[in-house]
């Protein structure tokens, strides 16, 4: 068991929330009660999420894709109001890490993707970034592009979309989770052979074939599983907590 502002303030020193501008408010976004014996991760704040926490008995709910979004309206109405009344009925916190949990060099997102696919030489995809969100990494053995396709689905998952380009060889190659598809043309000035994210855009296609850089969609959902469930593992450690992973199927 631990006070809930114990929790907050470990999460905050750990990942350095303070040094990073982000388009929702990390940490702490929906207060429940002051002690936390469970806790429960989810990578969204979803209804499906939160209804699993209460049949658990979690007293926090922890999760990568929380609320109060950049450019979101402000009324807590509709879907989100729903999802919040619910939160508030049960004293539940809400607790919420984005960029801070892909950035982290062992917690994060980008750091779990390095370690599937047995990456080394992590360098940053913009070197001008103090906590980068995008990473290089060095394949051990160059592998052609099918053959690293079929290593990103046994690893991450099933169904894996390629954009193909005219290299035969990958080795060199660019990653950052969830929604930075558009981070191929950095990837490209790094000479990766490839790039990989979670989404796809229309225009990826074009871009990878102009480029020359192989892209690889391995879902949004799917590539940021890992850090919140190293996040949640490492405070049921530190604080002596029961800790669960809400696992909710998203092709996304």
């Amino acid at each position: 068991m631990a006070e809930l502002k114990q929790i907050l303030n470990w999460c905050d020193q750990t990942l350095k929330t303070v040094e990073f501008k982000d388009y929702s408010p990390n940490g702490l976004q929906v207060e429940g009660k002051p002690t936390v014996r469970k806790i429960m991760c989810a990578v969204t704040a979803s209804l499906d999420a939160i209804e699993a926490c209460i049949t658990s008995g979690a007293d926090a709910l922890l999760v990568h894709h929380g609320y109060f979004w950049k450019g979101e309206a402000y009324p807590i109405t509709g879907m989100r109001g729903q999802r919040i009344k619910k939160l508030i009925q049960h004293d539940i916190s809400l607790i919420a890490y984005h960029l801070p949990l892909d950035a982290h060099p062992t917690l994060g997102n980008n750091a779990a993707i390095a370690d599937l696919l047995e990456l080394t030489d992590i360098t940053a995809l913009n070197p001008n970034d103090k906590h980068p969100i995008g990473n290089i990494g060095m394949l051990k053995t160059p592998l052609t592009a099918d053959a690293f396709k079929q290593l990103l689905a046994e690893q991450i998952q099933p169904n894996i979309l390629h954009l193909p380009a005219e290299k035969q060889q990958i080795q060199r190659v660019g990653f950052c989770t969830g929604a930075a598809q558009d981070f191929i043309t950095q990837a490209a000035f790094a000479e990766c052979d490839a790039y990989l994210s979670g989404e796809v855009s229309e225009r990826t296609f074009y871009e990878a074939k102009e480029l020359n850089v192989h892209y690889f969609a391995c879902g949004h959902h799917a590539t940021e599983r890992y850090g919140i469930q190293r996040l949640g593992q490492a405070l049921a450690e530190q604080f002596s907590l029961d800790y669960v992973f809400f696992e909710q199927h998203n092709p996304v």
